[in-house]
């Protein structure tokens, strides 16, 4: 099996790896290898164009798709002020 050194951790990191490997009952070597195949694993973190993830590239072209489709006969400042007296307060939320 292969090997990788990885240089340079930041402390923080490093600490919270090793609290990370404890909890889980692992040793810092499995719990790093359990993370990586979990983020390289996950399709949230594949990667796209230029580096971005897939999701924000598909949010990027459908934003593409729709420029240039919203039709209105209102200057924009009336536009948006209609759009924010058209929406609702939302529900009470105690904090």
């Amino acid at each position: 099996m292969s090997s990788i050194t990885i240089k340079d951790v930041p402390d923080r990191l490093l600490e919270r790896l090793r609290r990370r490997a404890q909890a889980d009952k692992r040793s810092m070597n499995r719990e790093a290898i359990h993370l990586l195949d979990l983020a390289l694993t996950n399709q949230s973190f594949d990667q796209g164009v230029g580096g971005k993830s897939r999701d924000i590239e598909d949010q990027i072209q459908a934003w593409r798709r729709l420029a240039g489709q919203w039709d209105s006969d209102l200057d924009t400042t009336a536009e948006i002020e209609q759009i924010y007296a058209a929406r609702t307060p939302g529900r009470r939320v105690d904090l």
